[in-house]
């Protein structure tokens, strides 16, 4: 009986042990997030180089600009989402907290950080039930593809880990990601991803949920998307570089600085991403991430084929201060997208993406 007792003690301190340890780096993460150089150096996300058009009589009123559209079956006041950030300790529990309340006020949606930490460490799941807040929000789980394979030190997850991670948040969909060149340059990451879209195709059509592919900020290509054109996934969210580099953020966290600058510049553009993808998936809803700053951002990738974007990096900073900051900056953003709009004579999100 004593020695069952200590046993179990002893489990739980580990345990608690490995709890404090994922919060101290989900902290980290977030406190890397926040300095510039967590953001690509020498690429742009190309944005830039769309031209977009001016009309002088744009033949419609500003307030009759139509932001509504449809994403993954709901409906959004605006096609944005707020972008994945994190989860699994206090702090993160604030952030996502107020981004939730200010996604519900929008009628925008909202994406959750990697659930793996809520999967692996129960007592971490709090920080990530947003639903009490934000009951109506199109809201997005997010596990990544690395715990779909197994390895020398683990089983793989299947369907039984995805349903749970919808379901324990009572999410409408879930976002798989893939970020192997974040992997590669993480102490103790998970390198081994030969059989990925193998194990991705067979996974995806066994949920009953929508499932999204997504990249964490370095891009997907044409060629990934051609690998998993059978799966059946719901969307892509292209995740372009130009952004915040998980790569740098990586390095950040665990040497204090960037050891390999040039390895961290790497990944597809989030124009070219957009592009690349419409052609590779042109039915496929595509959200575009990755650098989106500002409303005439949101408007161009639109153009390119996105059916919505997502923001993350901008809204880090409000979140950690209240709802009411990170609604104040997506209302400003959403006012340049409907401007941009206007200016150019589109009168609703179809007509930018010349439907």
């Amino acid at each position: 009986m004593k020695s069952g007792v200590g046993g179990g003690t002893e489990q739980a301190k580990k345990g608690q042990a490995g709890t404090a340890g994922i919060q101290e780096r989900k902290l980290r993460h977030i406190e890397a997030c926040l300095r510039p150089d967590s953001q690509y150096a020498g690429v742009t996300t190309g944005l830039e180089r769309v031209a977009w058009p001016y009309r002088a009589l744009p033949g419609l009123n500003l307030d009759d600009v139509q932001l509504q559209t449809t994403l993954l079956g709901r409906t959004l006041s605006a096609p944005v989402l707020i972008g994945a950030m994190t989860g699994g300790a206090e702090r993160a529990a604030q952030i996502n907290r107020n981004l939730a309340v200010a996604a519900q006020r929008l009628g925008v949606g909202m994406m959750l950080g990697s659930q793996r930490v809520m999967l692996e460490h129960p007592a971490a799941a709090a920080s990530f039930g947003v639903r009490g807040v934000a009951p109506d929000i199109l809201l997005i789980g997010n596990l990544g593809a690395a715990q779909f394979l197994p390895t020398q030190t683990r089983g793989a997850y299947g369907t039984a880990e995805a349903a749970r991670a919808v379901q324990a948040v009572g999410a409408d969909a879930l976002a798989i990601h893939v970020n192997p060149l974040q992997e590669a340059l993480q102490a103790g990451g998970d390198t081994g991803w030969a059989g990925m879209a193998a194990r991705l195709t067979e996974l995806v059509p066994e949920l009953d949920f929508p499932v999204v592919l997504k990249e964490v900020g370095h891009g997907l290509d044409a060629a990934t998307l051609r690998a998993v054109g059978g799966a059946g996934f719901a969307a892509f969210d292209v995740a372009g570089a130009g952004g915040t580099s998980w790569a740098r953020v990586e390095q950040l966290v665990h040497h204090g600085r960037v050891i390999t600058p040039d390895l961290c510049e790497l990944g597809t553009p989030t124009a070219q991403a957009i592009r690349e993808a419409r052609h590779a998936a042109p039915h496929t809803p595509l959200i575009a991430s990755g650098g989106i700053r500002t409303g005439l951002d949101a408007a161009r990738a639109l153009s390119l084929g996105a059916t919505a974007v997502a923001v993350a990096r901008p809204l880090l900073e409000p979140a950690l201060e209240s709802a009411d900051a990170v609604e104040a900056w997506l209302r400003q953003f959403i006012h340049e997208l409907r401007v941009a709009l206007f200016v150019a004579g589109f009168a609703s999100v179809a007509a930018a993406r010349g439907e």
